[in-house]
């Protein structure tokens, strides 16, 4: 018997009955021998760790865009804190931790630079829309390993694909990683927005942080604990109706007050017409497209337009302003 053998045994004694168990995976799109040390997600796991756009993601946006700070989030520590968050939960509820591990890190791989607002631009330029979820699935289905994709399994990918609000993950490790990505992103913006003087522990409204915490400590101590409490021996994931409310309503202040209307958003604006541009003239230019990109326009006969969008959407945002000033900005002659 495989070491993987035993593990899915093991799995199968000790799961929750609502886990889903690697043995029981609806597979890939592509048939592979299975692996004798690691079961599927484990081996989705490190396929997600070891592609190109997970190590990129530390070069992209959360909020704060291009922080000079060295303690602000990026979108690769924020995917790590929603991984770790998760992972908790997934333990303590006897859930598949290696699946929730594997969706929590790769749910966000396909976010552009410069954060949302480099998705709402995309959004608006690229024929058939953008979406940063999407984009994720797009990325390990297609655009990894110069477009051979990672193969995941399916489970992992409808994990990414619904880790949105309206989502509907089909298991209930899908379903952690949805409700940690917003635990995780509401309680660090709260603490880069403290950092850079954005905010005040005090401002925060009382109604909220009477019922949360009034620390980033003490809120996610609440509400771990509660989806734990909540969900324990229950076929969902869920939180005590106050707690969520409370959670929501800190969540529409900080989209008020910090996500929409801060001095940290002033420079959004900039960001998209710098990425329109860049959009716009690799339509016109496409043979200056990286080859693993120009191949997918003429051997796989990808939409011109969407395989723009993919190339502009994988940049870091150092990248992107690099690529601009290339192509844009005029140097100073030499002799």
């Amino acid at each position: 018997m495989t070491i993987r053998e035993q593990t899915e045994q093991l799995e199968a004694q000790f799961f929750s009955p609502f886990a889903a168990l690697s043995q029981n995976s609806r597979g890939r799109d592509k048939p592979e021998t299975p692996c004798e040390i690691r079961t599927d997600y484990q081996r989705d796991r490190d396929r997600i760790i070891h592609c190109k756009a997970f190590r990129r993601m530390k070069h992209k946006t959360q909020v704060f865009l291009d922080p000079a700070g060295d303690h602000y989030r990026t979108r690769l520590t924020h995917t790590l804190e929603v991984s770790q968050i998760a992972r908790t939960i997934a333990k303590a509820l006897r859930l598949n931790e290696d699946l929730t591990e594997a969706i929590a890190l790769g749910h966000d791989l396909g976010h552009t630079p410069f954060g949302h607002a480099g998705e709402r631009l995309l959004n608006q330029v690229c024929e058939g829309g953008f979406s940063h979820y999407e984009q994720s699935v797009r990325v390990v289905e297609i655009l990894e390993k110069e477009g051979k994709g990672l193969n995941l399994t399916w489970e992992v990918r409808d994990g990414i694909r619904n880790h949105r609000t309206s989502g509907h993950p089909s298991t209930m490790e899908g379903k952690i990683v949805r409700l940690s990505d917003k635990i995780a992103y509401i309680n660090h913006d709260i603490d880069d927005a403290i950092r850079a003087g954005l905010l005040r522990e005090e401002v925060l409204p009382q109604e909220f942080t009477r019922v949360l915490g009034h620390s980033v400590r003490e809120r996610l101590n609440t509400l771990i604990r509660n989806v734990i409490d909540s969900s324990l021996g229950q076929p969902d994931i869920r939180m005590d109706g106050e707690i969520e409310a409370a959670m929501q309503g800190l969540r529409g202040f900080m989209f008020e007050h910090i996500y929409t209307n801060s001095a940290a958003k002033q420079e959004d604006r900039k960001a998209q017409e710098l990425l329109r541009r860049l959009y716009e003239y690799y339509l016109e230019h496409t043979e200056e497209l990286p080859e693993e990109y120009f191949n997918l326009i003429w051997i796989r006969r990808e939409p011109v337009s969407r395989v723009v969008c993919d190339y502009v959407a994988g940049m870091t945002d150092g990248y992107a302003i690099d690529t601009y000033q290339r192509l844009f900005v005029p140097v100073a002659w030499k002799y």
